[in-house]
């Protein structure tokens, strides 16, 4: 199943507003953003384009619209069985 957020982000965007969360904090240092691993890309790129889309400010700062998108707490309505179902049939 597909998760579809109202948010038009890329995964290393989510990252970046994710450890904010992680740290619990609603500033961080350019440096700090440029040291978070991403599975592919990462450094300065994913900050600055949250920062053209209004997720951060100008000095790395959450924007409102960042903390309504930290603020979703998903869970799944039904808990996958890794699998298993898929395997029998």
């Amino acid at each position: 199943m597909t998760i579809v957020l109202p948010f038009p982000l890329t995964a290393q965007e989510m990252r970046v507003l994710q450890e904010y969360r992680r740290v619990g904090t609603d500033t961080l240092p350019i440096d700090a953003i440029k040291s978070i691993k991403h599975p592919i890309g990462g450094g300065d790129a994913p900050a600055l384009s949250l920062v053209a889309k209004g997720y951060l400010t100008s000095d790395f700062a959450l924007t409102e619209k960042a903390k309504e998108f930290l603020a979703i707490d998903y869970k799944p309505e039904v808990e996958s069985g890794g699998g298993a179902e898929e395997a029998a049939e």
